[in-house]
């Protein structure tokens, strides 16, 4: 019955959006409500608050959970949407898009090829440097400029936005999930990269299939060529990811494979590729840009991109130094926590420095880009609601053990056949946290003792490799958590905000659905066939 209840407010989620096609800052906000009268009147009554909380009032546990969610809402999350949408509306201000554009479309006139490396290479790139749907945001609103439909860009950035969010922001999602089930809370680097391994072989698969997703929706009639295409960047993106995660550990998959990836195609558009189409979205257009101008074009993205790099842990000297200076801390009383944020080492600021510092070589003043600024930050209005609602509900249902319960009920119905499910828990916490770390922070340990209950506490040989019986199935949360992402309302919210689709969440998550539920389901079947 504690599952039932809990599972509510994500029920009610679904109603809205999909059966009264309510908008998404309405239906988050409604939800949210829900959730705290179920929080405040039926979970106490029912015995789901965490005992380590029966002290503590629930309306004061109501109102600490709510407050973390909306502290963390806005920091860093809707700062980071805010700045990757400033981004792309500076290329619009300046008309560099033209250019980009015009480059994309003389590297080639294929939709899928095109789209292919927007949102799977370039993709996967922002994901692993900076995540917080700037894998989301960015693709879309390129494809939205080069003249695709924004239904269309938003589905497709959305199913290119999975697989890389495992490893997404330099590694923190599988080095988080490793330390919540490490002695002491820090894992060894062995079982970080055994964990990021084991990932990378449940999603092996879905390296192949997605792919070829994208490219049927991008051109239905050309078959063959999105099969061989699929096989090609997929192997390649799989064998690159393998490798990295199980030598290098959760940092460097998601950017090198991506990278990989990007290669790939540029690879089989050299070779495969007769520009013999001229798709109707685009202007095929050839024209010839000099090393200024395309530096000038891209100078907003490239200097994101050193600020991400330079900043982030592949540079651990001026990371440590970021992260230690202008942090700030809100003692959080009742749920025992500190929030902490810091000034100069977050990923919005790196985006603000870039997109502002490239906008002003593309020629725009600093007034002019505070304008863009304030422009985009107006237009955000909705989003933000959505987003504050979605992120308070989700810190209510963990504090008030809604989250856990839900889990509970999972694991008691479906006993031996559990590891099919495993990837379903973490798929949930995603949903519902719009984070892939956050739904690993949820139940890293619950799959832990799961993998207890069910024995599964020594070694094991996994599709041939061998490793931790443990580590198989905690690897499971965060090959779920990847899937949910898709169908994430954040993530939905950051679609609509970047396509201009506002109160289209509903239509957005309908297309999306079948998606996810295809990626969840393969990813139990790897998950229990591996054990």
């Amino acid at each position: 019955m504690s599952a039932i209840i809990s599972i509510v407010p994500i029920v009610l989620l679904f109603v809205l959006m999909l059966g009264f096609k309510m908008a998404g800052h309405k239906s988050a906000l409604i939800t949210l409500i829900v959730t705290i009268l179920l929080a405040l009147f039926v979970a106490p009554s029912m015995d789901m608050i965490p005992e380590k909380y029966a002290a503590a009032t629930t309306g004061g546990l109501v109102w600490w959970s709510f407050v973390e969610g909306v502290l963390k809402a806005v920091f860093p999350i809707l700062i980071i949407i805010l700045m990757a949408i400033y981004s792309y509306n500076i290329l619009v201000e300046s008309k560099q898009i033209e250019v980009i554009k015009d480059q994309f479309t003389s590297f080639t006139n294929d939709k899928g090829v095109l789209v292919l490396m927007l949102v799977w290479g370039f993709g996967g790139l922002l994901e692993g440097m900076a995540g917080f749907g700037t894998a989301v945001a960015i693709p879309a609103a390129i494809l939205i400029g080069l003249g695709f439909k924004p239904m269309f860009s938003a589905l497709v950035a959305l199913i290119g936005n999975t697989v890389a969010t495992g490893f997404g922001a330099v590694g923190v999602p599988v080095t988080t999930l490793c330390n919540e089930v490490a002695p002491g809370g820090a894992a060894s680097a062995e079982a970080i990269c055994e964990t990021s391994a084991f990932a990378v072989i449940q999603l092996s698969p879905l390296f192949i299939l997605l792919p070829f997703i994208i490219l049927m929706l991008t051109d239905r009639k050309a078959i063959i060529k999105n099969i061989v295409l699929a096989l090609w960047v997929g192997i390649i993106s799989v064998v690159v990811q393998y490798i990295c995660a199980r030598y290098l550990g959760a940092e460097t998959p998601a950017i090198i494979g991506s990278v990989a990836a990007i290669v790939a195609i540029i690879i089989y558009e050299k070779v495969f590729g007769k520009k013999k189409q001229t798709p109707d979205a685009i202007n095929s257009a050839t024209k010839h840009y000099t090393m200024g101008e395309t530096f000038r074009a891209w100078s907003v993205y490239l200097f994101i991109l050193i600020f991400i790099l330079v900043s982030g842990a592949l540079c651990p000297p001026v990371n440590q130094f970021l992260k230690s200076h202008l942090v700030s801390e809100v003692p959080l009383p009742v749920i025992g926590t500190t929030f902490k944020f810091g000034w100069i080492s977050n990923a919005g600021l790196m985006l603000f420095l870039g997109a502002t510092i490239g906008g002003m070589i593309q020629g725009l003043s600093l007034g002019r880009l505070m304008k863009v600024l304030a422009r985009t930050v107006v237009n955000l209005s909705k989003t933000v609601i959505t987003i504050i609602s979605l992120i308070s509900l989700a810190s209510v249902m963990n504090y008030c053990g809604m989250i856990a319960a839900i889990a509970a009920g999972l694991v008691a119905i479906t006993g031996p056949l559990y590891p099919i499910f495993a990837p379903l828990v973490g798929a949930i916490g995603t949903f519902v946290t719009g984070s892939d770390t956050s739904s690993n922070i949820l139940f890293a340990k619950l799959q832990a003792n799961v993998a207890g209950q069910l024995g599964m506490t020594g070694d094991g040989t996994f599709f041939g490799v061998n490793g931790s019986e443990t580590n198989w199935l905690v690897a499971a949360n965060t090959t779920g958590a990847t899937g949910g992402k898709m169908i994430s309302p954040q993530s939905i919210a950051i679609a609509t905000a970047s396509c201009d689709m506002q109160g289209k969440d509903g239509e957005i998550m309908l297309k999306a659905i079948p998606y996810a539920v295809m990626y969840i389901i393969l990813g139990g079947l790897m998950v229990y066939f591996g054990c």
